[in-house]
């Protein structure tokens, strides 16, 4: 008869939640001999995803949303049985604010790639200059970078600077909370790597792919339909699901673990309580300074310790509907850095996501600080809100004061994926397989931030494990 196999995964966030839940489907389905546990700093689990339920409103003070077509959040709902309680966000223009102004994002442009030449051509967002730059993409060779480069000027050299500063570098950058002078194309938007491998031109390459990458209309409507999902009563919905689920799985909050030790095949893990832990398979789904710190007396994974991360700010502001007046009938907005505003984006929530506002009430959120900017993690709670209220201000009317705030800080947990990302991560996998074959990397520091990427991993370094029975 096979040994228990005992596992081990550090880290409650959702890449170990989604471990945990696929390793037990194994061992329900399977009859497997597994024994499961998660430990966890905090007393909560579920990482980032935290979703505050008051007065009718439903808040996230992490991630919101997350993309559709990529289908592993979906495929877990379903499992769970919750995905009857998947919403659509609801769709309307989205902007970018330059001098002051509030302009529209060009229609049919993909991640800033136009793929419609009308909405390109008459944007008050570039000069004649800037898009006749901005064309020369059509006539651009390849690329003769080998390897890894960074976004930034790999964008510049096909659009031009003005292209990249008013509307790929807000969008973009946003999405990593990164420098797009730094970011690695590699590891974060490959898929723009292909298109100029495989069409040369950015421009038509995103328009033969445009109808994979954006939702469709649905066929009985005209209208677009939204390219995220959320739960109705927020991503916390998920966490919840799943923790009532994992019946199989011992939780170990408020532990950290200390120092892990190879003995023969196995792992030893020594926790913050005392406590010492045999494991045959280990899943580290922490931060990959975490993951350094666990590991610094082996001299292992030092290198990815060094990734950079970056602080950020997010402030949601609730309010009558009255005390809220905007012209443009839109879902958001991006911040060129060529405005002096210290946010650097704001979602109106209330439009973006209606589940998540009582009737007669507003909730907008805003981002503030970026690569270089991070003093701003260290402010009150008030002064947040005031420069929210500040910069908001100057773009629409909003009088009196909110009902509530609540604010969010992001301190030093953005990881930032730089120019050969993708080689350190191999690098420090490579270092465990060496030293440490029981233990594995998962998480938003390795192959992608999004929720589905992070799901994604947690399954994968569950398949790994499930494997080693055959």
């Amino acid at each position: 008869m096979t040994e228990t196999k005992r596992v081990v995964i550090v880290g409650g966030g959702i890449t170990g939640l989604a471990a945990a839940f696929y390793l037990q489907e194994a061992k329900r389905e399977h009859g497997l001999p597994l024994e499961i546990t998660v430990v966890e700093a905090s007393d909560k689990l579920g990482g980032k995803i935290e979703t505050v339920r008051r007065d009718g409103f439903v808040i996230e003070r992490g991630p919101d949303s997350f993309l559709i077509r990529k289908k592993s959040v979906e495929r877990l709902a379903r499992a769970l049985q919750i995905d009857d309680q998947l919403v659509r966000n609801a769709t309307g223009q989205a902007f970018v604010l330059l001098h002051d102004r509030l302009h529209p994002i060009p229609g049919g442009s993909v991640m800033g790639i136009p793929t419609e030449l009308s909405p390109f051509i008459t944007t008050e967002l570039f000069s004649w200059l800037g898009k006749l730059r901005a064309a020369g993409d059509f006539i651009m060779p390849r690329s003769r970078v080998k390897g890894d480069q960074a976004v930034g000027p790999f964008f510049r050299r096909r659009f031009g600077k003005e292209v990249v500063e008013n509307l790929i570098e807000p969008l973009l950058s946003g999405v990593y909370s990164g420098d797009i002078n730094y970011m690695s194309l590699q590891a974060t938007f490959p898929q723009f790597v292909q298109a100029e491998k495989k069409h040369r031109s950015l421009i038509l390459g995103m328009r033969k792919s445009k109808s994979k990458q954006l939702p469709q209309k649905d066929s009985h409507s005209s209208k677009k339909e939204g390219a995220f999902h959320t739960f109705r009563n927020g991503l916390s919905t998920l966490v919840e699901a799943l923790e009532a689920h994992l019946t199989d799985v011992t939780f170990l909050t408020n532990t950290s673990v200390q120092d892990i030790e190879r003995t023969g095949d196995r792992a030893t893990l020594t926790l913050s309580d005392g406590q010492v832990l045999q494991a045959d398979d280990v899943v580290l789904t922490t931060s990959h300074r975490i993951a350094g710190d666990i590991m610094k007396r082996h001299d292992i994974l030092q290198e990815i310790a060094t990734i950079p991360t970056t602080s950020t700010v997010a402030v949601s502001l609730a309010y009558n509907a009255d005390q809220v007046v905007q012209e443009q009938n839109g879902t958001g907005f991006l911040v060129s850095k060529k405005n002096n505003y210290d946010i650097t984006a704001c979602t109106w929530t209330s439009r973006k996501w209606p589940t998540t506002t009582p009737d007669g009430k507003v909730l907008l959120r805003a981002f503030i600080g970026r690569v270089g900017e991070e003093h701003f993690v260290e402010y009150s709670d008030e002064q947040l809100v005031d420069i929210a209220k500040r910069d908001l201000g100057k773009i629409f009317t909003i009088k009196g004061d909110p009902d509530f705030h609540i604010v969010t800080r992001f301190k030093k947990d953005r990881p930032q994926y730089r120019v050969g990302h993708k080689e350190r991560v191999a690098h420090a996998r490579a270092q465990l397989q060496e030293h440490f074959p029981m233990v594995q990397l998962a998480g938003a520091s390795y192959d992608g931030v999004g929720l589905p990427d992070c799901i994604d991993q947690g399954e994968a370094a569950a398949t790994r494990i499930i494997q080693s029975f055959s």
